[in-house]
């Protein structure tokens, strides 16, 4: 009778000297669909960072735009609003930024009660001229 462990070392030791591996071929190709996977992620990456870049622009422009409203609206007296131009103001209406905000009062309606007002930021992003317009017509002290 054989011993059991006798046994397992001889179906063990052609396993172990198995010259079985992968050819370069398989490696090869194994790389290639890598590759290629890796170049997609790394695209989808990127238009992913532009489009929060042009999301980030976006939101700023129109806080400025409702900031400036907000203002407007609330002046007590609506007689006294003025068309203004502000460029290259950032997000927070301070010089140094990439935004351009225009302020446009009229009196659609007649009197001295009420106007309307218009404003308007404008910025370049990936070469094209963008903006946010917010309109509303006021009767002053935040109405």
């Amino acid at each position: 009778m054989e011993n059991p462990i006798l046994k397992k070392i001889r179906v063990i030791k052609p396993i172990l000297r198995s010259q079985s591996g992968f050819s370069l071929i398989e490696v090869a190709i194994a790389m290639g669909v890598f590759s290629i996977g890796a170049l997609t992620v790394s695209q989808l990456l990127i238009l992913s960072l532009q489009n929060n870049n042009r999301g980030n622009q976006i939101t700023q422009a129109t806080m400025l735009a409702e900031a400036q409203m907000e203002e407007l609206k609330n002046t007590g007296d609506v007689t006294t609003l003025a068309n203004s131009v502000e460029t290259n103001i950032d997000q927070y209406g301070q010089p140094g930024g990439i935004y351009t905000r225009t302020t446009t009062i009229t009196n659609p309606l007649g009197g001295d009660y009420s106007r309307q007002v218009v404003v308007t930021v404008r910025w370049f992003g990936k070469g094209r001229l963008r903006r946010v317009l917010l309109s509303s017509i006021t009767h002053g002290n935040g109405i």
